[in-house]
């Protein structure tokens, strides 16, 4: 093959030296503008993970690169004037332009051509003159935006700003070190890159920046290769604790804001794109070094195995793109949490320590645990959750909301079952709700219980809007109290737009064949095209819905519910008046987030007025409307802050089914970062109880999320689904049997694992959990054949 290579980073050349190994004949020229020893920043990391693929795929690279590594386990966290180490982690780093010097030798060992100091031919003539263009352009690919329209590019700007910096300073370890300044959190992140130099980078949020007067010191116009001097004073005053009178060293240093960059597509015809160009994952989970140059393994063999370029190209994109999209949750769950770190700043230092490494949800406890037991340990002894014993599990620790007294931190969420007849609640119900019940939760919920007949989702629905509805649902709570040590709590609401439509497994959110009712809503917008459009709800029918409201809460203490919920959340009719999405009213129910809250509030106030003072009263949330021009968390924040100064006792938090066009980003405990916004923001100095929701499965995420302090409590759904007495067999599987799990005495024979079903573990039980939809075979673990004439590049 004949190709071209437009950029001589790390990505270009381990590609050109990959390809040349394979096959000595391919003809490989690279354009790269800048000079060979031109560089911008300092050091690059590496895992142990990709330093294996790489010893297979070169061993000769891999031995050079060897040679220059600065290693080390630990990583520091300086936190409130604490530090806390914690090991187990398995790090290498070098220097970014030894690291270019030696892939620039490795090429021209090979055979490539490098034409440094020149920029490369339009992509489209090299196109037509070689078989393969490959960019490796950057973060700022010209190539990408030129072609935009064949790669459909996702440019994110975020809002913190940074800067990379050397010092010469050589930390011991990967270090975190947070600094409280009087504008706000500011970060430093370091580690050692070789015997006599470290690279660190400052980051903090863009309002700090400005409020702590950098933005007066930007040069917003730079000549390449020079760096912000006055702002780079202003962080040696600031970090001169942790710089220990060390100096610091610029290279090109400028303050700059990350960009994520996804691409719908990675290829075109005979084009491909790889590293910056095609996907960036922020620095704090790892180096875009590291992506490029995993990339440029693949890519290397998919063209060595494939006889065909768009088989070939087609196969890279298979092996890559589940590996770098579950890197990108990573990334982004913790560029997100280094954004808002604002809101951890008065945590206690073990707890922020272990929230900080467990911000990406690739490190649990249990991983923590293999890493470094002690420190996992003193997580679990330390953590400010009161406790039975100093060694019981987060989530057996008892919580209050309000005046309810929970044995546990587990909720079974709300989950519509569409098993109701005429609003009346069966033995369904009290089979469902009662399992659940004896399955060891502290907090059964129930589905949403609607205000009316018209408020109903689906005809198979649940009410209290009558007598008859009182009565079964006593019958339930009177099995649950009897039965059980669980608390059991009612979910109400109403349907709005949502509502008169098919049983879920008929046609979730499609209209009714026949039997249609009218529905109501803010403003006369249809939740989906196939929706009815509802009618515009005016004054008078606000007031009856609201003692409709009223009504049932007053049936649900005579239920003897211990716990009730407002449904302001998914897009029935409470939430479409919080969401901009679907509130287009003019008058002062509409426009401003104060106006949106007004009839929310109101129903809830009307709530509050008649639920027993004794009984909690809580609300859920849809946290993010995942839709441009909806809410977001920091909307949620203050609506969250309005009910609880309405005297709400707990929030629970959740997010979308706000309008049809939603594009939630799915992944393990995606809905966390809003509890843990909301919790950290607001709710927590006020005494108010979190709740987390969403994709929460494991016992040790559970325990995570709890211990970290994103959230009070956990509700899990589909998971007590697959198993009703899944908290007890969590309990089981930690070898705990305390008070927060107690079996009935019927099945208490039961509690102990059968012999075949135990393992060896030692508590807490030594797992790795990973992201549920990550690859764990990436082409880093492939072993490299470089003989030309092998059937395959790697051998899986």
């Amino acid at each position: 093959m004949r190709v071209a290579v437009i950029g001589g980073g790390p990505g270009g050349l381990y590609f050109a030296a990959l390809m040349k190994q394979l096959d000595p004949s391919h003809d490989i020229t690279i354009w790269e503008r800048n000079a060979p020893d031109d560089t911008f920043g300092f050091g690059v990391v590496f895992s142990d993970e990709t330093l294996g693929g790489i010893e297979n795929a070169d061993p000769v690279i891999a031995a050079r690169m060897g040679a220059q590594f600065a290693r080390w386990t630990d990583i520091d966290i300086l936190f409130g004037g604490t530090t806390h180490t914690v090991g187990g982690q398995g790090f290498a780093a070098m220097g970014r332009k030894e690291l270019l010097l030696l892939l620039q030798q490795r090429c021209l060992e090979l055979g490539v051509t490098i034409l440094f100091r020149t920029e490369a031919p339009d992509p489209a003539e090299l196109m037509a003159e070689y078989d393969l263009v490959l960019a490796a352009d950057g973060v700022n690919s010209r190539v990408r935006a030129k072609f935009a329209e064949q790669f459909v590019p996702d440019l994110d700007r975020r809002a913190s700003k940074y800067m990379w910096l050397g010092t010469d300073r050589v930390f011991e370890a990967f270090t975190f070190a947070v600094l409280h300044t009087p504008h706000g959190v500011m970060q430093l992140h370091g580690y050692p890159y070789s015997a006599q130099e470290s690279t660190f980078l400052i980051e903090m949020h863009e309002d700090v920046w400005r409020a702590a007067g950098f933005a007066a010191t930007e040069n917003e116009v730079f000549a390449p290769g020079v760096s912000d001097d006055d702002s780079v004073e202003k962080i040696r005053e600031l970090f001169a604790d942790v710089l220990d009178g060390h100096e610091v060293l610029t290279n090109n240093s400028k303050w700059l804001n990350f960009t994520t960059v996804r691409n719908e597509h990675w290829h075109h015809e005979n084009l491909v794109i790889l590293g910056d160009a095609a996907h960036t994952a922020h620095f704090s989970i790892g180096s875009g070094t590291k992506l490029a140059m995993e990339d440029a393994l693949a890519l290397a063999a998919c063209l060595h195995e494939h006889d065909s370029l768009d088989r070939a190209l087609e196969a890279y994109e298979v092996e890559r793109r589940p590996v770098v999209a579950s890197t990108q949750r990573a990334a982004q769950a913790s560029l997100e949490w280094f954004e808002r770190i604002g809101q951890y700043a008065d945590q206690d230092p073990l707890q922020f320590s272990f929230n900080l490494l467990t911000r990406s949800r690739r490190i649990t406890l249990e991983n923590l645990a293999v890493r470094d037991p002690e420190f996992a340990a003193d997580i679990v002894r330390g953590a400010p959750l009161t406790a039975r014993a100093a060694d019981e599990p987060a989530m057996f620790r008892p919580h209050r909301i309000g005046g309810l007294e929970l044995k546990n931190r587990i909720v079974v969420s709300p989950m519509d079952m569409y098993s109701s007849v005429e609003g009346v609640p069966g033995d369904f119900h009290l089979v469902h709700l009662g399992a659940k019940a004896m399955g060891g939760a502290g907090l059964v919920m129930t589905e949403m219980v609607c205000v009316s007949s018209e408020g109903r989702i689906t005809p198979g629905c649940a009410g209290l809007y009558t007598d008859e509805q009182l009565d079964a649902w006593s019958r339930v709570v009177s099995y649950v109290h009897r039965q059980s040590t669980a608390k059991i709590g009612v979910q109400i609401g109403h349907s709005g737009r949502k509502g008169s439509t098919k049983l879920m497994w008929e046609g979730i959110d499609q209209p009714l064949a026949e039997g249609n009712w009218e529905t109501v809503a803010p403003s006369a917008l249809p939740y989906g095209r196939a929706n009815q459009v509802p009618r515009e709800i005016d004054r008078e029918a606000m007031t009856r819905v609201r003692d409709e409201f009223v009504a049932a809460t007053r049936r649900a203490a005579a239920a003897g519910f211990d716990l009730a919920e407002l449904h302001a959340a998914h897009g029935y009719l409470v939430s479409s008046f919080l969401s901009p999405v679907s509130n287009r009213r003019t008058d002062e129910y509409g426009g401003s987030l104060e106006n949106r809250l007004r009839y929310p509030l109101e129903v809830f106030d009307a709530m509050r007025a008649v639920w027993p003072a004794e009984r909690p009263l809580t609300v859920r949330l849809s946290a993010e409307d995942w839709i441009e021009g909806g809410n977001t968390v920091d909307d949620a924040v203050e609506i969250a802050r309005a009910f609880i100064a309405h005297g709400a006792d707990a929030i629970d938090v959740s997010s979308g089914q706000i309008a049809e066009g939603e594009r939630p980003q799915y992944g393990r405990s995606y809905q966390t970062p809003f509890a843990d916004a909301i919790r950290n923001r607001v709710a927590a100095a006020a005494g108010v109880t979190v709740i987390a929701v969403g994709a929460i499965s494991s016992h040790d995420d559970v325990n995570s999320i709890l211990l970290a302090g994103r959230a009070d409590m956990i509700a899990l759904g589909r998971t007590h689904l697959w198993d009703p007495q899944w908290t007890l067999h969590a309990a089981a599987d930690q070898g705990y049997r305390g008070a927060g799990a107690d079996w009935v005495a019927p099945f208490r024979a039961g509690s102990r694992k059968p012999p075949s079903a135990r393992t060896d573990a030692v508590r807490p039980r030594l797992s790795l959990v990973r992201d549920s939809s990550s690859v764990e075979e990436t082409s880093a673990h492939r072993r490299w054949t470089p003989q030309p004439s092998a059937v395959d590049a790697f051998a899986r």
